[in-house]
């Protein structure tokens, strides 16, 4: 079956019905439904963390690959209801950059291409590139996965004369 309807258009009963019975339906989309959250203007901050609360439940390990794959949806997300100082901001950042290393590491992928990381995405609506896949490193790529456990690629002294 089809859910034939957008998923921020949704209503609150609508989300924990498709939640419960997401098995039934051939377009569920996880990250979908976890991006249409902060998308629904309908529901308020209570009844979306309420929702984002109950996905947890059942896509658990999905959303915690979601600091992988697309971390400013995680961030939004996990930080639903919040009131947050810059210093708590920068905390939630170190954790996410140290959980993609983790899951880097754990599920022993070599390459950090993924998600946001693997599209060209300059913010500029007009941009003939916007949703092109690139390659990491390439002049097209707006920003990469790093870490503060990385060598760096032209790690050397320069000769002194």
């Amino acid at each position: 079956m089809k859910i034939g309807k957008r998923f921020n258009q949704l209503t609150v009963k609508e989300y924990f019905y498709y939640l419960d019975n997401y098995k039934k339906y051939t377009d569920f989309n996880i990250l979908g439904i976890y991006k249409s959250i902060l998308e629904n203007e309908k529901l308020t901050v209570t009844n979306k963390v309420a929702i984002r609360e109950y996905a947890n439940k059942t896509f658990q390990k999905t959303f915690e690959f979601l600091q992988l794959k697309d971390p400013i949806v995680y961030f939004e997300v996990f930080t639903l209801g919040l009131d947050l100082t810059n210093g708590d901001k920068n905390r939630i950042w170190d954790d996410i950059r140290s959980n993609q290393q983790k899951i880097l590491a754990n599920k022993r992928i070599k390459h950090r291409n993924f998600g946001d990381y693997s599209k060209h995405n300059c913010g500029n609506d007009t941009c003939v590139y916007n949703g092109m896949m690139i390659r990491q490193g390439s002049k097209l790529s707006e920003g990469n996965m790093h870490f503060k456990t990385d060598k760096k690629k032209y790690n050397h002294r320069p000769n002194k004369y």
